[in-house]
């Protein structure tokens, strides 16, 4: 292993693998960014809101033969 370093030059060497390193972790962070998921800066887009919003059951109708049976006193 010793001589691999006689080969390459280990300032040149080391220089080059943290340029690397830290291209392909910007690489890999915009990669996240793009996505809807992973993006930390804008969070996840949020659904319209009638989209969101539950259907709304219609109320239970009163009986209308006994309001109208019982006179009004």
């Amino acid at each position: 292993m010793w001589r691999l370093w006689l080969i390459f030059d280990p300032r040149r060497t080391l220089v080059a693998l943290a340029i690397f390193l830290f291209v392909l972790a910007l690489l890999i962070h915009f990669i996240l960014l793009s996505t809807d998921r992973f993006n930390w800066i804008e969070g996840p887009a949020v659904a319209p809101a009638a989209a969101v919003a539950a259907p709304v059951a219609a109320p239970a109708a009163a009986p209308a033969a006994d309001a109208a049976a019982t006179p009004a006193s």
